[in-house]
């Protein structure tokens, strides 16, 4: 067994070779990535709270005195954006950015969504009825989040088509090892998105509006606003983090129901059961299966000296099947209470969007439970190419 997150079989089931490395080297070097794994839970956790290592290390130095060459200046445009995000932001101004973005985007501001997810959820069954077969990735799971958000940032109707391109480009630079064809993509998507919600931005800075670029344009606490970077920034992040790990966990937690189907039998006799049952399908096949962290300082994890400079690949997908944390974790267990699954991250990096992603995989878990009870699976599904955001290129079902 071993860790080859380029391999269709392991993307598909990376499980049995987390668990040899948990029990046999919980901290190891892959050389293929140049990344420092880290399987269990326990140090996942504590590793996500500690400030010693970092979403950047630029706080405290510079590329070269981290041993590694700086970016080509041709990927200025995608590390603007990103480090004008608070996902890749370290205290101070994550402090400053998450308190001011936070004021805007409150779990009751979320809750104040739900009678229109609701509605989204309605609208996009309505249009499956009588079609006997369908591909839930373009007629359910990726409409639903992605209209959720451009609602939420006010992107007119017409415009709503580019944010899933642009949203699919720009995250091709988080996986291990990007081809320069990746790499374009995202540095292109990143210019034009930019381009876009920078123009968005400028027209509401004095309007009146609920959506979500107006109220952080807006914004204000103790004399500070959001630079238009920031707020360019954080609007990116909220498409991409939000719409992204939404459609990989509906379409993972579909294929799983339908691979045991006597948990899909207990879920349509009991809708009770959803909420638990979304964040045990969050746990047990998660979507993000690495989290990176920079090591801000020499340090070192269960004997194993680790130098300043380098990157630890924090597994996600294995943290949440750690047997000391949690009982039977091979088990899908709909009803698992406590759940305290790692999907969302911990720390000062938890998720933001947390109460919105369960919102909307809660909704759309229970409306197609409803309206198509005898939905089964019409072809066995494949998975992307993709390690670090994992999902399937599509799930094909029959209502």
């Amino acid at each position: 067994m071993r860790f080859a997150p380029a391999d269709l079989g392991f993307i598909a089931d990376p499980y049995p070779v987390y668990d040899e490395l948990r029990r046999e080297q919980p901290v190891v070097y892959d050389e293929a990535t140049d990344h420092w794994l880290v399987s269990r839970y326990e140090d996942v956790n504590a590793l996500l709270r500690d400030r010693r290592f970092g979403r950047t290390y630029l706080h405290v130095a510079t590329h070269e005195e981290m041993g590694h060459p700086a970016p080509p200046a041709w990927h200025a445009p995608f590390w603007q954006l990103i480090n004008a995000g608070i996902l890749d932001m370290e205290p101070p101004d994550h402090t400053r950015v998450r308190r001011l973005v936070s004021k805007a985007f409150t779990p009751a501001y979320v809750e104040t969504l739900r009678p229109r997810v609701e509605s989204l959820v309605d609208d996009l069954l309505d249009g499956l009825g009588g079609a006997g077969e369908v591909d839930l990735l373009p007629t359910f799971a990726e409409p639903l989040p992605v209209t959720v958000i451009a609602e939420m940032l006010g992107v007119p109707e017409a415009d709503r088509h580019l944010l899933r391109p642009w949203s699919g480009d720009i995250v091709k630079m988080y996986e291990l090892n990007p081809g320069e064809a990746m790499q374009r993509d995202a540095v292109r998507a990143s210019e034009e998105f930019s381009a876009y919600l920078r123009s968005l931005a400028r027209e509401r800075r004095g309007a009146d509006g609920e959506d979500l670029i107006t109220l952080l344009a807006q914004v204000v606490d103790e004399g500070e606003r959001l630079t238009e970077d920031e707020l360019v920034g954080t609007c990116v992040l909220l498409l991409n983090a939000g719409h992204e790990a939404t459609v990989n966990a509906t379409l993972l937690g579909w294929r799983q129901l339908f691979l045991q189907p006597d948990r899909l039998a207990d879920l349509r006799a009991d809708h009770t059961l959803i909420p638990t049952a979304v964040d045990e399908l969050l746990r047990y096949d998660t979507p993000l299966q690495m989290f990176e962290r920079w090591v801000l300082e020499d340090t070192e994890l269960h004997g194993v000296p680790i130098p300043r400079g380098a990157e630890l690949g924090l597994l996600f997908g294995s943290a949440n099947r750690d047997p000391s944390v949690f009982d039977a974790p091979d088990e899908l267990r709909l009803d698992r209470a406590p759940n305290p699954h790692l999907t969302f991250g911990a720390g000062i990096h938890f998720c933001l969007g947390a109460p919105l992603g369960r919102l909307e995989l809660q909704t759309s878990f229970r409306g197609l439970l409803t309206r198509f009870p005898a939905m089964a699976l019409a072809d066995e599904p494949r998975f992307r190419p993709n390690y670090i955001i994992r999902g399937l290129e599509g799930l094909r079902v029959t209502l």
